[in-house]
């Protein structure tokens, strides 16, 4: 069973769907795809999810880019958009950078002492 925490926190997350393996997920999970602007049929990796347009939603994986690719569903999802070279480079990063680690937080050396009785 899990904490209350975790239960509202993944109750209050906006749910969406990836055009690859037609699986529900968070929108966090997933990366948001638009068309570029320009009438061009580039579909472009929208890292902080403000770009105007029409967003289509993936998991960064390469399975369900595969699929997206072969259901041809960039072209539905974004009204003709088809090239794909931004999102399977975006793709190909993230698997080659690995699991996202945060490094280890070192002590913060005080300047001053701390209780001021040092006289």
């Amino acid at each position: 069973m899990l904490p209350v925490a975790e239960v509202l926190h993944s109750e209050n997350q906006p749910q969406r769907t990836c055009i690859g393996c037609r699986k529900k997920g968070a929108r966090s999970e997933l990366l948001r795809l638009v068309a570029e602007s320009t009438g061009s049929t580039t579909v472009l990796v929208d890292e902080r999810r403000r770009m105007a347009g029409r967003g289509a939603w993936l998991h960064p994986s390469e399975a369900c880019l595969a699929l997206a690719v072969k259901r041809r569903a960039f072209g539905r999802a974004l009204n003709g958009a088809t090239g794909t070279a931004d999102v399977e480079r975006r793709i190909l990063a993230g698997k080659q950078a690995g699991p996202l680690r945060k490094p280890p937080v070192a002590a913060a050396k005080t300047v001053q002492p701390e209780s001021g009785s040092e006289n």
